[in-house]
């Protein structure tokens, strides 16, 4: 086990793409071990696409690129400027409620912040935003990205630890929208600190934001509706993602007359491209899984963790403190393919519930996105807006503060996550 972390890490320190890290770390431990013959690492290889809640990811992420050639993105920023613009920090605030929006289409962190990058980003700065400002407030609002449904990252958790994805896209509808909150908040206090005016001098209409809604009413319908189709049974989680690429084309094509075949062919090549890569280190992932369960990691760090504390709650804690500082180094796809099969069957017998503790996972590991010294997501956004990286990491720690503080809010009331699976499923 030792040897496999070390050559992981040799590898990435070296600046080998994540997948070929995984592969050849997971490798060298069937190649070094007298008891596992190699072939039993080509099986897992295999294996690890034979899996049909698979099928969720290519769907979803051509699901994304589709939506975001539909006239989607630019009905949510004219809804998230009539509902927020009038507050303080105005066009800082549409970021946030866009990536609220957006999450419930893209599925992806770092595709959310990229766009808002490019689109909002610029009017910012020029509205007179600091860049390191404006860097964080889309950088970080993108981790809303993590829970809110169709969420890339829940699928996986659910697709490793054997949990109902359905659930999990329910429990995250809450913790979603209190971390919208949360960001507001922060961008509310640091713009009445600095001055920056609303963009809007008045409140809207109940007329205006009635008409804005209307018109990005196929997005704003796009969650619910993946919700009800799972919770009535319509459609697994992986059919859904079918679904989801269905209700794009449709509301390109004929309801907003927007999307057209040569859209269509790009979106198929990044979408090739995306999953081309998760895939390769879910491969990859599946003989690193295999290496760590023979080695009995769970166990051992399970013994290890229970000689110092049996209470769930500091167990939890710990776990998450590790899952902090690992998503600083290691992408979040990475760490829950290899952790979620170590730490999940930790907490579970101590009465931890599997969905409240992915919830949790999925968002203090996509924070590492966020974050020096590897966050994608950061360095996206910093050089699409040519923001030095330290002004970035001093502005963002309010906002840092705010997630975590959501996450010890969330951890210390697990009712907050549970209540609507409970009550819907």
């Amino acid at each position: 086990m030792t040897l496999l972390a070390v050559t992981f890490f040799a590898l990435m320190a070296f600046g080998l793409p994540i997948a070929f890290a995984i592969g050849i770390a997971g490798f060298s431990f069937f190649a070094t071990n007298d008891i596992i013959p190699m072939s039993i690492g080509v099986q897992q290889v295999a294996s690890a696409s034979q899996s049909f809640p698979l099928l969720a990811v290519p769907f979803f992420v051509l699901a994304g690129h589709m939506m975001n050639r539909t006239g989607i993105t630019s009905r949510l920023i004219n809804c998230s400027n009539v509902l927020v613009s009038w507050m303080s920090g105005g066009l800082a605030q549409v970021c946030i409620v866009l990536s609220t929006l957006m999450g419930g289409v893209s599925g992806s962190a770092v595709a959310d912040a990229a766009m808002e990058a490019r689109i909002l980003g610029p009017s910012l700065i020029a509205r007179g935003y600091s860049k390191g400002f404006t860097s964080a407030t889309i950088a970080v609002g993108s981790l809303i990205t993590a829970t809110i449904p169709p969420s890339l990252g829940l699928i996986l958790y659910g697709f490793v630890g054997n949990v109902s994805i359905g659930r999990l896209f329910l429990a995250g509808v809450i913790p979603g929208l209190l971390m919208m909150a949360g960001l507001m908040l922060t961008v509310w206090l640091i713009a009445k600190r600095r001055g920056y005016r609303p963009e809007m001098a008045e409140r809207p209409t109940l007329r205006a934001v009635g008409r804005a809604m209307a018109d990005a009413k196929w997005a704003l319908l796009f969650p619910v509706a993946l919700l009800f189709a799972i919770r009535g049974g319509l459609f697994t989680p992986s059919e859904v993602g079918a679904f989801a690429v269905v209700y794009a084309a449709v509301v390109g094509f004929l309801l907003h007359r927007e999307l057209t075949w040569a859209a269509v062919a790009e979106a198929l090549q990044e979408a090739v491209v995306d999953t081309g890569l998760i895939m390769l280190i879910i491969l990859f992932s599946g003989m690193v899984g295999y290496a760590i369960i023979f080695e009995q990691a769970p166990q051992t760090i399970a013994e290890a963790m229970t000689q110092l504390t049996t209470n769930p709650l500091l167990v939890v804690a710990l776990i998450l403190i590790f899952l902090f500082i690992a998503g600083l180094f290691v992408e979040s796809t990475v760490l829950v393919l290899l952790l979620t099969p170590i730490f999940l069957p930790i907490v579970t017998p101590l009465g931890v519930d599997p969905v409240h503790f992915g919830i949790l996972m999925m968002t203090i590991v996509t924070l590492g996105s966020m974050t020096p010294p590897v966050g994608v997501a950061m360095y996206t956004v910093c050089s699409l807006l040519d923001c030095p990286v330290e002004e970035y990491i001093v502005e963002s720690l309010p906002f840092v503060g705010t997630v975590i503080a959501l996450v010890a809010v969330l951890a210390l009331w697990p009712g907050l996550v549970l209540f609507l699976p409970n009550m819907l499923m």
